[in-house]
């Protein structure tokens, strides 16, 4: 056995450019990777590290390639094997965690199918066996119904539970080295404690190696023991946790640090005008017309206001958002807009009420087109309701990208050319080109690193100060609400357990027992805040423990 289980020396990735150019990537990469430790990526949209984590396995995205350096995988140049070793040791040896499940997961085929796959074709073990130890996985992961849950469709199920559905699906094999990347990034912050938790104690009882690729860095305090900060493909600084978090040697890292802590916003008050920009009255939802999903819910939204949405997964708040935009008509109550009712059901409603309530939704791999350019995904709804064509769309789509801090050349890229961040950022681009008065923002920071996040949240907060546009902030990170939202729903089941002023919300004693869970839940940038929690919490997690044991 060597001392490292991964090795990776002067590691250097290229991808192919507009007009046949190469762009480097990873440039000249060193990290080394003990037996049971465990390394945090860290570093903005596009810095590598996903990149890097795959070429653990000796893999590269479509138009990428390892054209340098040296990949040592317990022993064994990776490099020198075929196509048929290298498969052979992926799944099995070593595991991919990705960043969004939902575009990771066949449609067509149920969860216990894809979870227990690679370990009945690699035979390590038979499909009643692998059954059994996903259900046991399911368990662990604190997945609903963990008996039955694996015979659904991934639509089926929540994207929070669909990511847990893929932590099990990775760990099934009980694998040597574990690529995570961005595993809590679906999670709400309740969620969020129970799978870092146990993701933790699977490292540890395995002594299983892992690359821990995330931009929060609260959430890779947790579970890391060193931090590799990368930037532009490279190493930026590398240490240990706790000397990152607390002395920080470079400036960028320390940018990171400052960007993550964030301001809480001022508190205004805000009165609401009669009517209201946006009024959900009573609404009550269902997707199969007996159970219901909302249950009567009261909101109301002002010009310029930003009401932020909060509530663990499975609460309802995508559900809300698909009321509003009326991809699914209530089954009770109403929405209106400027007290107007707005018609039940998207196709029934005019063009202008289209444009005027847009949404960015929470996965970026499934909101575009992958067979279209990045301009003409920005430019449609430029035609579709303003009627530009030509140099005139092509001039507004330039502006919209340096909106978003992209250059006009990315307007020639395809989506499976850009990083999930970049690719989120088209998705704001495309809701802004229709000019709207008010947009749902559906987790549109989760794919984002600390610092990208921070410059989107700034031009959203420009966006509105210019032409007071309103937002209806749906989110699970709650550090980000105190910081943009001046109102705060706190959702749960399907209710509205409170609302108010976020300040309020946000300031102890909270009203609501479950409010007060939530907030407790947010991690700190700090390496022992997890265990302190769930140490304050014990009581919580007493029962999940036994199960787990039992």
């Amino acid at each position: 056995m060597t001392e490292h289980l991964l090795d990776m020396q002067k590691l250097r990735i290229e991808a192919r450019g507009g007009e046949g150019g190469i762009n480097r990537i990873v440039n000249d990469v060193d990290l080394q990777l003990k037996r049971g430790e465990v390394l945090g990526l860290i570093g903005e949209s596009g810095a590598g590290k996903s990149t890097i984590g795959l070429a653990s396995m000796a893999f590269a995205r479509t138009g990428c390639k390892i054209t340098g350096g040296k990949i040592f995988f317990d022993g064994t140049d990776l490099m020198t094997l075929d196509e048929e070793q290298r498969r052979e040791m992926r799944g099995v040896r070593a595991a991919y965690i990705a960043q969004s499940a939902a575009a990771s997961f066949n449609p067509a085929k149920r969860l216990n199918d894809q979870v227990c796959e690679t370990a009945i074709r690699h035979e390590v073990m038979h499909e009643k066996d692998a059954t059994a130890r996903a259900i046991e996985l399911y368990t662990r992961l604190d997945l609903p119904s963990p008996d039955t849950i694996g015979v659904r469709y991934p639509h089926q199920v929540s994207g929070g539970q669909l990511q847990r559905v893929m932590s099990a699906m990775a760990m099934t094999c009980g694998p040597d080295l574990l690529v995570l990347d961005e595993p809590t990034t679906a999670l709400d912050v309740t969620t969020q404690i129970e799978v870092l938790a146990t993701v933790r104690d699977l490292i540890r009882n395995n002594n299983t190696s892992a690359l821990y690729i995330t931009h929060d860095l609260a959430v890779v305090a947790q579970i890391a023991d060193r931090i590799m900060v990368l930037r532009y493909g490279d190493m930026i600084e590398v240490g240990e946790t706790q000397q990152i978090l607390e002395d920080p040697r470079e400036p960028y890292t320390k940018e990171l640090i400052s960007a993550r802590k964030g301001e809480p916003k001022p508190k205004v008050d805000v009165k609401m005008p009669d009517p209201p920009l946006l009024a959900i009255k009573d609404v009550t939802a269902s997707y199969d017309g007996k159970t219901n999903v909302l249950e009567n819910i009261n909101v109301h939204i002002a010009k310029g206001e930003t009401v932020a949405v909060v509530g663990e997964s499975g609460s309802g708040k995508s559900t809300l958002a698909r009321v509003v935009t009326g991809l699914l008509p209530p089954f009770e109550g109403v929405v209106e807009y400027e007290g107007q009712a707005f018609s039940r059901a998207l196709k029934d409603r005019k063009r202008d009420e289209l444009r005027k309530v847009q949404m960015i939704y929470q996965m970026p791999d499934v909101a575009i087109n992958p067979r279209q350019t990045v301009a003409e995904i920005i430019g449609r709804p430029l035609t579709f309701y303003f009627g530009l064509t030509g140099k005139k769309r092509d001039e507004r789509v330039a502006e919209l990208l340096a909106q978003i801090d992209l250059t006009p050349e990315f307007g020639e890229r395809f989506p499976g050319q850009l990083s999930g961040g970049q690719k989120q950022r088209v998705c704001i681009a495309r809701a802004l080109a229709a000019d709207p008065e008010l947009i749902i923002c559906d987790e549109v920071t989760s794919a984002l690193d600390q610092v990208v996040a921070a410059g989107i949240l700034e031009l959203l907060e420009r966006l509105q100060k210019e032409t007071d546009i309103a937002y209806m902030f749906i989110t699970h990170d709650l550090g980000i609400v105190r910081n943009i939202a001046d109102r705060t729903v706190v959702m749960w089941k399907g209710g509205v357990v409170e609302q108010g002023p976020t300040e309020d919300i946000f300031t102890p004693p909270q009203k609501e027992d479950y409010t007060r869970k939530l907030l407790a839940s947010v991690p700190e940038m700090r390496t022992d805040w997890l265990d302190t929690v769930l140490r304050e919490r014990g009581d919580l997690f007493e029962i999940d423990a036994k199960a787990r044991t039992s």
